[in-house]
């Protein structure tokens, strides 16, 4: 699972991010909202961990521009408790929210329960589909045999259809810290689109691919 965190409390945030790096999870940590936008590619990730009360741009206007690029669920971090704040964050979209103090399982339990519901399955033509949940790609409700590269390399861009991400968003988002060339992400794709009947994955030149719906109905 992929985090993105904003939160200015440092004790709070530091907590958050030992708690979660240690079940192998990656989680992006900024205190300063506008470094966000500066630094991320919002559909890298599965959720955003939002705090509310922040210098600068606070958690709902921060959202409201990452949600411009990615679909990507959001539970707001606050202190706030009163109905006002409340119904402005799910007005704004909010997936959920949790009120400072909580115990970090609750908030593991609570992002569990949003992943297991925000996931879908997406039909990119008339004969494929990508399950988000399960990584898995259907031809003609047949499973497509995958590797794990393939899964995430695919992940990432059903994440984000119809838009392009760069390649450099796509290799972190793979091999992670490990430093790759872009001839190992071209092979990567050659041999994903070997397997397809149909090629729904667009290489935009210079920049980084794309998935085209080629839906004919």
């Amino acid at each position: 699972m992929k985090i993105l965190l904003v939160e200015d409390d440092e004790f709070i945030g530091d907590m958050i991010v030992d708690y979660f790096t240690m079940q192998k999870n990656r989680v992006d940590y900024f205190t300063n909202p506008l470094d966000v936008l500066k630094s991320v590619h919002p559909g890298y990730y599965d959720i955003f961990l939002l705090d509310v009360n922040m210098e600068g741009m606070n958690g709902f206007e921060l959202y409201k521009e990452l949600k411009k690029y990615a679909d990507v669920p959001v539970i707001f971090i606050t202190a706030y408790s009163d109905m006002e704040h409340i119904e402005r964050a799910f007005n704004l979209g909010a997936s959920d929210y949790i009120k400072k103090p909580f115990e970090l399982k609750e908030l593991e339990l609570r992002i569990k329960r949003l992943l297991f519901k925000h996931t879908s399955l997406i039909q990119v033509s008339d004969d494929y589909k990508f399950d988000l949940k399960k990584l898995k790609l259907f031809y003609k409700d047949k499973e497509v045999e995958l590797t794990p590269n393939e899964r995430y390399f695919l992940e990432i861009l059903f994440q984000n259809i119809g838009q392009v991400v760069d390649s450099e968003t796509i290799k972190d988002y793979i091999w992670e810290d490990k430093v790759v060339c872009d001839n190992t992400l071209r092979t990567q794709v050659k041999k994903l689109r070997a397997k397809l009947h149909q090629n729904f994955i667009k290489n935009v030149r210079g920049t980084g691919y794309k998935i085209e719906r080629k839906l004919q109905n």
